[in-house]
């Protein structure tokens, strides 16, 4: 019995994501945790706490029972507002995270070198949110905390929420570690972000989608719902045939555009897209424009 191209894009799902977050645990485990480095996440979050409580309580609980339980609220919470594909794909990417970071040993790359662990780091930590976004999903975390944020305070864009959760986690791991590792955080958080963007939409500030579908209301709903993204309805005419057409014109950051291609597939698999890189994009969401 032959699968069905929608069965084997999923099970290509579930191979990326696996892929992904096993590259993620890596770089918590052989750089992160042993050498202190919090680049923020709920991952991050996850070192400070285990180090406070190493050094409160004097119980060495791990990385991963952590990850995992400062998840369950978050899925909680967004089970209500994300549907439920991506729900299940964004749990299962959680689940093989704390599941590789259970199975892969805690032990430092390089006691000394911290360059060439923040480059390590960087990498791994790229290639993994990049493959897992790519697919159109995440690891939950702060990306869903933000969106869970977004949906109760619409008027904070997304990407400012998850700015601004990521600086406070990064802050209180340079309290807690020091500013030394805190500094080598910071560049591997730099090599982390260009990485993931070169994986996912080629490194480019924004990306702008045009989507044609008879299904455009459906398409238009679930991306307001589950992206977070303003859209524009535009009217257009088919040269060929001279029907009246709907296009939805929408500009989202790099990681957020295979999410929109595919709940465009996922509603209409006829769905024409085509989508254009943006060099710059001032106003709400993105860079606003200073006033003068």
């Amino acid at each position: 019995m032959k699968q069905s191209a929608s069965d084997k894009e999923g099970w290509k799902d579930f191979a990326v994501i696996a892929a992904g977050t096993v590259c993620m645990a890596l770089a918590v485990n052989i750089v992160y945790e042993p050498l202190g480095m919090v680049t923020g996440g709920i991952s991050g979050l996850s070192i400070i706490l285990r180090r406070l409580a190493g050094v409160r309580l004097g119980a060495a609980v791990p990385v991963w029972l952590f990850n995992l339980l400062l998840n369950i609220p978050i899925f909680l919470v967004a089970l209500r507002i994300k549907g439920k594909r991506y729900m299940k794909m964004t749990l299962f990417a959680n689940l093989c995270f704390t599941a590789a970071l259970f199975l892969i040993p805690v032990s430092a790359l390089h006691q000394k070198d911290f360059v060439l662990a923040a480059a390590v780091g960087g990498v791994l930590t790229g290639m993994g949110l990049g493959l897992v976004f790519s697919r159109g999903y995440s690891t939950g975390g702060t990306d869903l905390l933000g969106a869970v944020i977004h949906h109760f305070f619409p008027y904070y864009p997304v990407g400012q929420i998850l700015f601004a959760l990521d600086c406070v986690i990064i802050a209180a791991g340079a309290c807690v570690f020091g500013v030394r590792p805190a500094a080598y955080a910071a560049l591997a958080v730099y090599l982390t972000t260009h990485l993931m963007d070169t994986i996912v939409a080629g490194g480019n500030s924004a990306k702008l989608a045009y989507i044609i579908s008879d299904h455009y209301e459906e398409i238009g709903r679930t991306i307001l719902s589950q992206v977070g993204r303003g859209i524009t309805v535009l009217d257009g005419t088919g040269m060929y045939t001279g029907k009246a057409k709907k296009t939805l014109m929408c500009v989202v950051d790099r990681k957020q555009i295979s999410s929109v291609c595919h709940i465009a597939r996922n509603v209409d698999k006829k769905a024409f897209v085509i989508i254009s890189d943006i060099r710059e994009v001032q106003g709400e969401g993105f860079v606003e424009k200073p006033q003068t």
